[in-house]
């Protein structure tokens, strides 16, 4: 089916923070289990996958709309040096996803794609509900405990 060119472009740029998120994840969960942090490695390799998902609906996407997914930008992308300043570009990168997703899903509105809104309308609440609270969650749990009580309890 051919699709609308301008929500193809607009899929393709929502692809490359998808794949900003998703090996932004994948270097720091391999970095959590380099300092014995498993609790923190369990849980960003599966926002890893999450985001490999979200790739993957992109992607798919794209092809159904006889596009090409471009696979090189990594829009976003900023590896973090220690725990805090990974889980807050985590955040800042999901903040960006969710700015995006919204931006697409008006585009689609406008365009009157509706079956690519509805696609995009669970991506949006994964990485709002659950991707972007749980960093929040882990930051201020950083300030309430402090952070070497924090990552006790990450070991």
């Amino acid at each position: 089916m051919k699709g609308n060119q301008k929500v193809i472009d607009a899929l393709n740029e929502l692809l490359s923070y998808e794949l900003a998120a998703m090996d932004q994840y994948f270097i720091h969960s391999e970095m959590y289990a380099d300092w014995g942090l498993k609790k923190l490695h369990d849980r960003i390799a599966h926002e890893f996958d999450d985001e490999k998902g979200h790739a993957k609906a992109l992607i798919e996407r794209m092809l159904f709309l006889e596009g090409t997914p471009d696979m090189t930008k990594r829009t976003g992308f900023q590896v973090g040096t220690d725990v805090p300043s990974m889980l807050a570009s985590d955040l800042r990168v999901e903040y960006e996803v969710a700015n995006k997703l919204k931006e697409t899903i008006a585009l689609c509105e406008q365009e009157q794609d509706y079956a690519t809104r509805e696609m995009l309308e669970p991506l949006l609440e994964d990485t709002e509900v659950d991707h972007a609270w749980w960093l929040e969650q882990q930051l201020r749990l950083i300030k309430l405990l402090g952070l070497q009580n924090y990552l006790q309890s990450q070991l």
